[in-house]
């Protein structure tokens, strides 16, 4: 086999790829329409199948245009979906957030030092020094107090 045969051969092999990329593409749009009914659909399909060069070309000529636009919602859509979960993940208060809360709650008087600190210890996951009578924060009225985070 000489180089021209290997060259022929490749490129039959990537228009073979090509087809089935074109193919898939006309299928899965074909269900990706909401405004086809079930037994177009099941027509186009057949048609595509059983007549595939002539299939495919007339559904790129009929529909082709259509087809693009389903794909830019699709796409859209994605983006849209991708964007709204990249949010809400960066969005939920961490560590950091939390221990910035609480410096501004004792900053401001709302909760004295040493339930800062307590709080500060659940917060990191540290366990609390002292004994297991003093790990609970209390005010000084000595009841806990309504405004630490959980």
């Amino acid at each position: 086999m000489d180089l021209w045969d290997l060259m022929v051969s490749i490129f039959w092999f990537m228009l073979l790829v090509a087809w089935f990329w074109l193919l898939i593409s006309i299928i899965s749009d074909l269900f990706r329409d909401d405004e086809l009914s079930g037994v177009a659909k099941a027509a186009w399909c057949i048609f595509v199948i059983l007549i595939p060069w002539l299939g495919v070309l007339t559904y790129l000529l009929v529909r082709g245009r259509s087809m693009g636009e389903r794909a830019a919602r699709e796409a859209a859509r994605n983006e849209k979906a991708f964007r709204s979960y990249v949010r809400d993940a960066a969005s939920t208060g961490g560590v950091a957030d939390e221990l910035g809360r609480l410096t501004t709650m004792r900053d401001s008087g709302q909760i004295t030092p040493e339930e800062y600190e307590l709080a500060k210890q659940r917060v990191l996951g540290i366990a609390p020094t002292g004994t297991a009578t003093d790990s609970t924060p209390t005010n000084s009225a000595g009841t806990l107090p309504t405004n630490l985070p959980a």
